[in-house]
């Protein structure tokens, strides 16, 4: 039985369910003869780390961890925990042979690269939820897909959109584009404005749900489409930049400070224009969905008018939709379409990683 080491930066909603999906899956991966050690759990300014040579951290442990960030509280703050502010110190100390180092944070790339690079030189394997470093320079995209690395939850959570993408590609298919709705977020409030909700009522309705993040702009923007769009872009082959991606706001200019009340609010001023949008879209026989769309010339996102019949028109609620129009699948692209976000089927997407490069 073969022992695979694991360093999670990161102990939030798909952290903690990472954490219980290795644990549920004990039998799974002995099937497969090998078995995944926790060595080291890492949140933004704490860690709790097993000692060199010693067992690793045990699931009583590890479920009273879990519950302590539940609480909302630090992994410094627990009698094992301590401060750090140096990850690849924590790569160095906590890593063993098979160490797979896990990132399911939302750090900026150079809070978290150091520690990559360091993983790197040690020959660990990385796998990652966090799309910042892949759609950070193009050459620390290479530094990373250099070496053994699962992305898979980066874009569409738990759906298999970039083993997709890699198949296609592995086996010499001509990928012409990739489109999708890669926000169930912004795919459930387009579909509630297809219905005649307004835009601004539409956008309260989802962050009501839980659909939104605390602050909607984050949302709305269409940032978080856009590096989804950037990391398939460069998957593809091509060598784009963050700032080359034309990117269609759904928000309105807002002071940084202002609260999510009055960001709220203020959406109320493109209610009309986003109700008369799709009304003209209509008329030709077609709606609005938030759309990617990756060519070799082409990357953007944002409102597209599609076919109502098509399957992007067909798409309701939160469910993301991708579309792979290549050589092999033409006239009829390849359609995937599934939950998009949510801890559970990120975290799923994240175990299978670890599995492959682990």
């Amino acid at each position: 039985m073969r022992t695979v080491s694991l360093i999670q930066f990161g102990l939030g909603s798909v952290g903690r369910a990472l954490v219980e999906m290795v644990l549920a899956t004990r039998g799974q991966q002995a099937r497969r003869g090998l078995t995944l050690e926790y060595v080291a759990l890492v949140d933004r300014d704490g860690a709790v780390v097993a000692d060199p040579g010693d067992l690793p951290l045990d699931e009583p442990l590890l479920r009273e961890l879990c519950r302590l960030k539940q609480e909302g509280r630090r992994l410094a703050e627990h009698p094992q925990g301590y401060f750090q502010d140096d990850l690849a110190a924590i790569v160095d100390v906590a890593g063993r042979p098979d160490t797979v180092v896990v990132d399911v944070t939302a750090a900026e790339a150079e809070v978290v690269t150091p520690a990559f690079w360091r993983a790197q030189e040690l020959g660990y394997a990385i796998v990652l939820a966090n799309k910042k470093p892949l759609t950070a320079d193009v050459e620390t995209f290479r530094r990373l897909t250099a070496g053994p690395l699962g992305y898979e939850a980066t874009v569409g959570a738990g759906l298999p959109v970039i083993r997709t993408l890699h198949l296609l590609l592995d086996t010499g298919d001509a990928v012409q584009a990739v489109r999708g709705a890669l926000s169930g977020t912004l795919g459930f409030i387009m579909s509630e404005v297809e219905r005649g909700t307004p835009f601004a009522a539409a956008v309260r309705q989802a962050r009501d749900l839980g659909y939104t993040e605390p602050d909607p702009r984050d949302d709305l923007n269409g940032m978080d489409v856009a590096r989804k769009a950037l990391i398939l872009a460069r998957t593809m082959g091509h060598e784009r930049t963050l700032d080359e991606v034309q990117v269609e706001s759904l928000v309105p200019p807002t002071p940084p400070e202002a609260d999510v009340e009055a960001v709220l609010d203020a959406l109320t001023a493109l209610d009309e224009k986003i109700a008369r949008r799709f009304q003209q879209a209509e008329a030709r026989g077609h709606t609005l969905r938030y759309v990617a769309t990756v060519t070799a010339e082409r990357l953007e996102v944002g409102l597209a008018e599609v076919p109502r019949e098509s399957p992007l028109g067909q798409l309701r609620g939160p469910d993301n939709l991708i579309l792979f129009e290549t050589e092999r699948y033409t006239p009829r692209p390849l359609v995937i379409q599934g939950p998009g976000a949510g801890p559970v089927v990120t975290a799923s997407a994240v175990l299978a990683d670890i599995l492959a490069v682990g």
